[in-house]
Order: structure tokens, then sequence, then C-alpha cells
């Protein structure tokens, strides 16, 4: 967390809202990626899923539902650590090139651009 953050992530805890101890509900689960094995990130997820289970912040307590279902999956990381990061953006380039076209004559021309701005082709002279 930039030092930025700290300081106001700081303020926030000293007047104890309710925002406050929500943000350190959230930041602390990013700590869960940093385990290396995943006995270690079971435990600091049991911990975790405790204190936001027991938070009394009803979202709070929705997102840890929702992890709790998928916590296995999650936990996979450990044993493969590999997202889906790279489809993901490709993705998001695929829909900024559907949305500044505004629609295409057809399906050739759109998958044209695709490569065209996708492909990574090297298109100046040497």
């Amino acid at each position: 967390m930039p030092e930025r953050r700290r300081e106001e992530f700081a303020a926030l805890r000293r007047q104890e809202l309710k925002v406050g101890r929500a943000w350190a509900i959230k930041e602390a689960l990013r700590r869960l990626w940093h385990y290396v094995y995943p006995a270690s990130g079971w435990k600091f997820w049991k911990r975790w899923y405790f204190w936001a289970t027991h938070s009394r912040l009803q979202p709070i307590r929705k997102a840890a539902e929702t992890v709790r279902r998928h916590i296995f999956n999650i936990l996979t990381y450990y044993q493969h650590p590999i997202t889906n990061a790279m489809s993901e953006g490709l993705n998001s380039q695929i829909q900024k090139i559907k949305s500044m076209a505004c629609g295409f004559r057809n399906i050739e021309n759109f998958k044209t651009a695709i490569y065209f701005r996708c492909g990574g082709l090297d298109l100046y002279p040497c």
C-alpha cells in the first residue's frame, strides 16, 4: 500500500468508522496472495474469514461468503500460480476495438481489426 494510502487508512481507523473497518478487512485479504504454502494460506484465510463474518458489516459478510464458496479454487493458486490476466487484457482490447468501430459491416472486418490491433506487428520501417 502506498504511503499516502497508509496515512489515509490510519486516519480512518482512528475515527472508528465502519468504512475504516471495512477497508482494514479488505486490505488484510490481499495478504492471502503473499503466502507460499497452501497450509499457511488456509490458516490465514480461516482467521480472515472469522474476522469478516463477525465484523457486523453486511457487505463484508456477503463478500466473505462469496470468497468461502470459491476458497478451494483460490487456494489452487499456490500449486499453479497462473491467472487469466492476459486473456482479460486481450478481451478488454477487443471490447475497445468493438466500441471504437461503432459496429462492423461483417465479421471479417471485425476479425481483421482485432488482428491488426492485437497482433503485435511492428509496422515501422527498419
